[in-house]
């Protein structure tokens, strides 16, 4: 006898359990109108032998799938380099991990995978969709409303596809950055220098507009756009040394990128913090604390963001919304309050440690 032959039927759990086969079926796949004593009897017949539901089936009576979709719009090899997206992957895992939904990651590398990636979330195999690292022109965000599937975004939205009011989670970037630039100006530093991010992004963009509130008129020279790599860091910095090589202070819009600016400060002979005081964000722990000095940073919560994400996209698939935060926003689907906001934004925390 094979394997498979030896696997409990349905069949066999109602006989255990004396009841009817479709009785047996509304109790396995969760549906409503059997008595509690025939609930108990058909549970305890499962477990008993061991019983596994056919997900197929499951799904039809149910309409859910189990699964969720994470759709990070970024090449392979910058998700796996990267620790902030396996730190946000880690939080929304937990959390569907919790409520027995699975996890399919999809990542795009480039424009032509998007249609792919329409087609697979209009195909019914997921019940719904967490979406970030987000460009401002990418096209991915009407795809995926298009799909119909309910969805929350990983960082504000800033497309113009109509999707400006989806449900989201971010950080508080612009707060975060007036953080980390009154910190330096607070350590009598002057010629404050700022390497962006990829400025087609809104956290990149709310972190410059977070500079420029403390720096209004700051030198254009003291601002070099990057990418949120290290090597991004390196090319900015040295970009920023040749323009002002008087400059006292650096203000990176990530770790990596301030992980990269610090090897440039250290083979131009940059003493740091005593010549240059350098602040990142993020306070990915692998990054800030193992940096040559150690990192001085902005914290943004990314595990936590992740779980929130999933937590939000599950309360919106629970009728009764008992997933969801208190006071969170509905999601496509379930409207929230008249005049809600569609986001939850994370508080943020200046991380102080040895280079500035």
């Amino acid at each position: 006898m094979t394997e498979t032959a030896s696997r409990p039927t349905l069949e066999a759990v109602a006989a255990r359990a004396g009841v009817s086969r479709a009785t047996a079926s509304r109790v396995v796949n969760g549906g409503d109108g059997v008595r509690k004593p025939l609930v108990e009897r058909v549970r305890q017949a499962v477990e008993e032998l061991g019983y596994v539901p056919n997900q197929a089936a499951r799904s039809l009576v149910t309409r859910r799938h189990d699964a969720v979709a994470v759709v990070i719009a970024e090449p392979e090899t910058r998700v796996f380099a990267d620790p902030f997206f396996a730190l946000q992957l880690r939080g929304i895992s937990k959390e569907l991990t919790a409520h027995d939904s699975q996890l399919v990651l999809l990542l795009t590398e480039g424009r032509d995978d998007h249609p792919r990636v329409g087609r697979y979330l209009a195909g019914g195999h997921v019940d719904g969709a967490l979406v970030f690292s987000l460009h401002l022109d990418d096209p991915l965000p009407g795809l995926v409303q298009r799909a119909g599937v309910p969805t929350v975004f990983g960082g504000r939205p800033g497309w113009s596809d109509g999707t400006r009011d989806a449900a989201y989670v971010d950080s508080d970037n612009r707060g975060g950055a007036r953080e980390a630039v009154r910190h330096l100006v607070a350590l009598g530093r002057t010629r404050i220098a700022h390497i962006t991010g990829p400025l087609d992004q809104t956290s990149a963009a709310d972190r410059l507009d977070g500079f420029r509130d403390v720096r209004p008129a700051a030198d254009p020279r003291l601002i070099a756009e990057s990418d949120f790599t290290p090597a991004g860091g390196e090319r900015a910095m040295r970009e920023l040394l040749d323009r002002h090589p008087d400059l006292d202070a650096v203000f990176a819009a990530n770790d990596l990128t301030a992980s990269g600016a610090l090897r440039v400060l250290r083979q131009r002979g940059r003493r740091v913090p005593e010549d240059v005081a350098v602040v990142g964000f993020d306070d990915m722990l692998p990054v800030a604390e193992q940096t040559d000095p150690p990192l001085t940073t902005v914290r943004q919560d990314i595990e936590e963001m992740g779980r929130l994400m999933a937590r939000l996209l599950l309360g919106g698939l629970d009728p009764s919304g008992a997933s969801a935060p208190p006071g969170t926003p509905g999601l496509p689907g379930t409207p929230g309050p008249a005049g809600a906001p569609s986001g939850l934004v994370l508080p943020t925390t200046l991380v102080r440690r040895a280079s500035a």
